[in-house]
């Protein structure tokens, strides 16, 4: 369920909706208006499409159960294809946006700028059940202005027998995963598959596993010496033309890996069933490598987060469902994580209770992410993320300085920073 997973239908601006009242499923227009139907409230929820399969049904029925414990309240269900978060951000501008929202990346500026609420009085006395990286996450002043409802997992997966033929270990360092990819390519295939940009997450996970970090304190940290070196090193995988660009699916879905185009590949937890149905005990996991002695492995965390609109009809009433789905019904938050792909729940209580993450290799990267696992800053919007990847891809292909492309790039970045937390 990551933010990044191609969206299965693209026939519309929204991919349709469903009300529920009183339990009652009618069909409903894709005009995300909210109102009230019948005298009652309706809640406008949107999410965006998910890539696996029981996902909008998932959520068509945690809203049905809703409107049957909470009968004065319907809830719409809006299923958006495509570009969700252009759209959202669009309809946030608008009077048309939903109640309650859920985002792949969450920053400071929702907050600052007002458009979310703040959900403190959501969590009440279940706050510490939850884990300190996320609650870090949404908050902006002292106040959390969101729930996560899935912890989305990012780590590199290889096949133990292509590595075991070729007499290659596991990699721990850069130079390694390097060599590795080079040893393992051929003119007919390829090494590694990080994205069909060969870029993918790698530019920020070698700037982490240098030392190096994306924001602090509100100041953009890509730029310094740590990072210039680590993003500079990626060259060598373009150079060794190690990397498979332009796959039929990116990185997010393990196609390349299970079909066997590669024998590593960077993805995601939640692509786990589907590689074990493919593949049996036949891969490993691993954190991105450290990228020299004194560095540190990293593995990426990401997920979505549900909020509420401000600015909205009806905030007691979104509040209200926020937290009967995501603080309250933890079978469903189970359910959530477990039945359509693997994630991690958010809440522990909940996370020790999923019993298909507490082996083999789903175990192995819980723990991996508990060790090594890092969340992109709050305020690494899309604005942010792009001044860096473009600066990334420049070097890479060698089109310029490294320090001075990220010294341009972080002094882009820093002036949207400084505007989300104005």
């Amino acid at each position: 369920m990551s933010a990044h997973h191609p969206e299965p239908s693209r026939r519309a601006f929204l991919g349709g909706s469903l009300l529920f009242v009183a339990g009652a499923a009618v069909g409903c227009s894709t005009d995300p208006t909210g109102g009230s139907a019948g005298g009652r409230t309706t809640l406008d929820v949107w999410f965006h499409a998910y890539g696996e399969a029981g996902t909008q049904q998932a959520a068509t029925r945690y809203a049905e159960s809703f409107t049957k414990a909470n009968p004065d309240i319907a809830v719409k269900v809006t299923w958006v294809p495509g570009d969700y978060t252009g759209k959202l951000n669009a309809t946030l501008l608008t009077s048309a946006a939903p109640d309650v929202f859920e985002i792949g990346d969450f920053n400071v500026g929702l907050a600052r700028r007002g458009q979310i609420a703040a959900l403190d009085d959501v969590y009440g006395s279940d706050k510490a059940d939850f884990g300190a990286g996320d609650l870090d996450y949404v908050t902006v002043d002292g106040k959390l202005y969101g729930i996560k409802t899935l912890d989305d997992v990012m780590m590199l997966y290889y096949r133990k027998s292509v590595l075991a033929k070729a007499g290659i270990t596991p990699p721990t360092t850069f130079d390694g995963l390097a060599a590795a990819a080079k040893a393992l390519s051929s003119k007919a295939a390829k090494g590694l598959f990080v994205g069909n940009d060969g870029l993918g997450d790698s530019a920020l996970l070698a700037v982490r596993s240098n030392g190096g970090d994306l924001v602090t304190d509100g100041r953009v940290a890509f730029a310094s010496p740590q990072a210039v070196e680590a993003v500079a090193g990626l060259r060598r995988l373009h150079d060794d033309q190690s990397l498979l660009l332009g796959f039929t699916t990116d990185w997010w879905d393990p196609s390349a890996f299970t079909q066997g185009v590669v024998p590593m590949q960077w993805c995601g937890l939640w692509a786990m069933p589907a590689v074990t149905a493919a593949l049996g005990e036949d891969f490993g996991v691993l954190p991105w490598p450290a990228f020299k002695a004194g560095g540190s492995p990293v593995l990426r965390v990401g997920g979505w987060t549900s909020c509420v609109n401000a600015k909205g009809k009806h905030v007691d009433a979104a509040k209200k469902f926020v937290r009967w789905l995501w603080v309250e019904q933890t079978a469903l938050q189970k359910d959530w994580s477990e039945s359509y792909g693997f994630h991690i729940p958010p809440r522990t209580s909940v996370a020790a209770g999923a019993d298909k993450l507490t082996r083999g290799a789903a175990k192995e990267s819980v723990e991996l992410a508990a060790k090594y696992g890092r969340n992109n800053p709050n305020t690494w919007d899309s604005a942010v993320a792009a001044a860096f990847n473009a600066a990334a891809a420049k070097i890479v292909a060698g089109q310029g300085d490294p320090a001075r492309l990220l010294a341009d790039a972080a002094a882009q970045a820093q002036a949207d920073v400084d505007k989300q937390r104005a």
